[in-house]
Order: structure tokens, then C-alpha cells, then sequence
């Protein structure tokens, strides 16, 4: 994918009532039809933070999350943050929203609270970090995750479009740039479950778990434990 694929975003009301954009040059989504608000709660938050605490209950976390595009998977997760615990979230992202669209997507959507802190989020400066919240710090990072050097993390969000939209996001070389950054006993989390994900995972020493998806989504999701 390139930034010209990009260019003609539109924005379209998902079954949950929550916003996403859909890209007609290469038709897709950022989130599903059915519930983006839903998908991102079910798929990286409940099975990806919530899981990784239930399991490994811990005061200090770093989430690292590939494709920080509408910022709606920061927002829940910054909500979703224990009281007394702190995340430090690190995001990748080719193509930021611009401001007008971040505003047509969540100004009428979001609670008050909600959007002040979406919009936090979004003014954010690239390249540092920068605390949201007491107990939440975003990095947010403008450059091509498959050069950067990845911090290492415990909780690994893969949001990439599709695979077949963005091959090189789902290679094997990728995969195993993601399971280096994942701490042993971390947790990845995806909405893809393709047996060619999957099996790339298990390869690179996750135990994977094909659950089920968000009501109204996909039949699976992949969540999976680093094991090795």
C-alpha cells in the first residue's frame, strides 16, 4: 500500500454506532462493519490487555500496537488501565488522520470526557513520548514498522489492514520482529486468524488460541502467549 491508496477516505457508521473509515481504492476497512468500537474492545482489549493482567498481574506494562490509525485502540485501552497501574503504549503509523477527520469521525460519537481524551491523543507529538493521563505515556512513532527497532513489550496489538492488503505487515519476517518484541509470557492479540497467521505465530514460539470473535464479526480471532 502506498499514501496515494490512502487519499479518499470515507467515513461510515459501524452496527455498534461507532465510526470507522473505509479506503474504496482498496476496499477496506479500519475496523469491521459490525462494530468497531466492539471489534477493538473484544479483540485487543479483552483478549490482549485484560488477558495478559488476568495472567500476569503486573503495575507497569508496555502495549506496543501496529497501526495506530483512528487511535480508538489507545482510547480504549487508556480506559481500560487499572487504577494504580501504568501503561506505556507505543504505536506505529505510516499515514496519521488529520485533524478534520479525527473531528468527523468521534466529535459527535464520543462522550465529552471521551473525545477531550481522544483528541489528547491525537495532538500528541510524534516522535516522544508524551503522558495522556496520570498512569498512561503514548509514543507515538511516524515511521515504517518493518525498519524500526521495536521496544520490547507485553501486550503486542496487530492491527494492520488485512493481508492481503498489506502482505508485508504479515510476513514471516514480520511475525518473528513481533515475537522478539514480545516478552516471554506477553501476549498478541489479532482480529486475523488465517491458518498462514497462525502457524507463523506458533513457529515463532506463541501458543496460539483461535477464540471466539466480536458479536456480529468474525467467527475467530487469534490471541496467543509467548511461550519461547
Amino acid at each position: 500500500m502506498n499514501k496515494s491508496e490512502l487519499i479518499s477516505l470515507e467515513v461510515e457508521e459501524t452496527a455498534d454506532g461507532s465510526p470507522t473509515l473505509y479506503l474504496p481504492n482498496i476496499d477496506e476497512h479500519y475496523h469491521s462493519v459490525y462494530g468497531a468500537r466492539t471489534e477493538s474492545q473484544h479483540v485487543f482489549v479483552k483478549h490482549g490487555l485484560l488477558r495478559y493482567l488476568a495472567e500476569e498481574p503486573s503495575s507497569e506494562l508496555t502495549v506496543l500496537e501496529v497501526g495506530f490509525g483512528t487511535g480508538l485502540n489507545a482510547l480504549l485501552t487508556l480506559l481500560a488501565c487499572p487504577k494504580g497501574s501504568t501503561i506505556t503504549y507505543h504505536t506505529y503509523e505510516l499515514y496519521p488522520l488529520s485533524k478534520a477527520m479525527v473531528s468527523s469521525l468521534f466529535e459527535q460519537k464520543l462522550s465529552a470526557d471521551e473525545w477531550t481524551v481522544m483528541q489528547q491523543l491525537h495532538d500528541a507529538p510524534w516522535g516522544e513520548p508524551c503522558q495522556i493521563q496520570e498512569g498512561f505515556f503514548l509514543h507515538k512513532h511516524h515511521q515504517d514498522i518493518c525498519t524500526a527497532v521495536l521496544p520490547a513489550a507485553e501486550v503486542l496489538y496487530m492491527d494492520a489492514f488485512a493481508p492481503e492488503k498489506t502482505p508485508e505487515l504479515w510476513s514471516d519476517e514480520m511475525i518473528q520482529k513481533l515475537a522478539t518484541a514480545t516478552v516471554c509470557r506477553g501476549r498478541l492479540s489479532t482480529y486475523c486468524a488465517k491458518g498462514v497467521v497462525r502457524r507463523s505465530l506458533e513457529e515463532k514460539g506463541f501458543r496460539v488460541e483461535r477464540v471466539q470473535g466480536p458479536p456480529g464479526g468474525k467467527r475467530e480471532i487469534i490471541t496467543c502467549k509467548k511461550t519461547r
